[in-house]
């Protein structure tokens, strides 16, 4: 059974405010965040007769595909805003080099 992804989503945010409030900077790592991220666990429960996933958490009532468009929304989200600090840090170092070439 798929997990919920709004349910999974917000605990996601959660854990990862936790995280970053208890643990120093220098401590954190990917893979212990993750770690956390794994024991996340909402699933849905099929309704046979309309083929549609039920979420007893939050009431999301979508087909397969439908919770599959979600949950790539969502991720869409996060890499988006990843994507514009790279292509600002690496604007940014370019721009740079250019300032010690002339």
């Amino acid at each position: 059974m798929p997990n919920c992804p709004e349910c999974t989503a917000r605990e996601k945010k959660k854990i990862q405010a936790k995280y970053e409030e208890d643990t120093p900077e220098e401590d954190r790592g990917r893979d212990d965040l993750f770690k956390l991220f794994d024991e996340i666990d909402f699933p849905m429960k099929m309704d046979s007769a309309t083929k549609h996933f039920i979420c007893k958490r939050c009431g999301l009532y979508a087909t397969r595909e439908q919770v599959s468009d979600i949950r790539y929304k969502l991720n869409q989200r996060e890499r988006t805003r990843e994507d514009k600090q790279d292509d600002y840090l690496e604007w940014w170092q370019k721009s740079k080099k250019d300032k010690e070439l002339n």
